[in-house]
């Protein structure tokens, strides 16, 4: 079986595990399965394995999922999107390699912009750092026209469980030494196991709330979408800083920072900084720079006794 049938057969398991849990009213797992299926399905805008007008049907799929998600986290949905309707996509899913029949539902693929893979962005770090010099320089040129900025995509904090715990993590502030340069800067949160793969799904911050001499301030509160007791033994809690390159069009990873469990717990939390690209399974990590510059966080538990 070729890697595209693999991969087509993964994204109809977890399709079908996301509605079995939709049905059985278990709405926490069904949310997750379809965020990440939803992400997934995303990704494949840079693959060369679909054709473009299935990458335009792969992103509608996309769009349903996070409607089906976003009417479930919301009772009072005026857009309510039925788990009737979403089951209506799963030949769709089976079959898009041959499917060429309008889609069902009058949507637009959800609009990404182009995020790097690892090896594409080393290659254009070198063309970054000229842009960011010409840019300190008091550079002029006009900013091509480029995608709304990112408004998050943040999760409710799940329903407390006796004996269990819930974390909040309030990202305060990032220390850079070009803070004030970062157009868009916003944070991508994710859990991942020891080997560098998702545990619950991620969630972007909104936009940055300002940015203050070295530092760009969030001031914002992300809900871990797991009970503590319930991650993995050796998971990291993942923070990538990603900003807008105007002239290259597309967002770029800055640098990253991880928390591991042996560093949950109440209060203020300063981890470092390190270069990209991310290295989830945290094997070959470099230090972004020597400077004392920091990710700064709070921790907040929430027990249900």
């Amino acid at each position: 079986m070729s890697d595209v049938n693999k991969t087509i057969q993964k994204w109809h398991a977890s399709f079908r595990k996301g509605t079995d849990f939709d049905s059985w009213g278990q709405l926490v797992e069904a949310i997750d399965e379809y965020q990440i299926l939803a992400r997934h399905l995303q990704k494949e805008v840079q693959s060369t394995d679909f054709t473009e007008e299935q990458k335009k049907t792969l992103g509608k799929i996309a769009t349903c999922l996070e409607m089906r998600s976003a009417s479930l986290q919301c009772t009072q949905s005026k857009e309510d999107f039925k788990l009737e309707e979403l089951k209506k996509l799963e030949t769709i899913i089976q079959n898009i390699l041959t499917y060429n029949k309008e889609f069902p539902f009058d949507v637009q693929p959800v609009p990404l912009r182009k995020v790097l893979a690892p090896g594409e962005e080393e290659n254009l770090e070198l063309e970054e750092e000229e842009e960011d010099a010409a840019a300190g320089a008091g550079s002029t040129e006009a900013f091509p026209p480029r995608a709304p900025a990112p408004q998050g995509t943040l999760l409710p904090r799940l329903p407390s469980e006796p004996g269990m715990t819930l974390l909040t993590l309030k990202i305060e502030k990032i220390g850079l030494k070009d803070a004030g340069q970062c157009i868009d800067p916003y944070m991508t949160i994710s859990v991942k196991d020891l080997n560098g793969v998702d545990v619950n799904p991620m969630q972007d911050t909104p936009v940055a709330s300002r940015k203050e001499d070295t530092y760009i301030h969030f001031s914002v509160d992300v809900e871990i979408q797991r009970h503590v007791e319930k991650l993995p033994k050796g998971a990291a809690i993942f923070f990538e800083f990603k900003h807008y390159k105007p002239k290259k069009r597309f967002t770029s990873t800055k640098c990253f920072a991880f928390m591991e469990m042996d560093e949950i717990k109440p209060g203020p939390i300063v981890i470092e900084l390190y270069k990209k690209p991310t290295d989830f399974k945290r094997k070959k990590l470099q230090l972004l720079t020597k400077k004392q510059l920091y990710l700064h966080l709070h921790q907040t538990l929430h027990k249900d006794s």
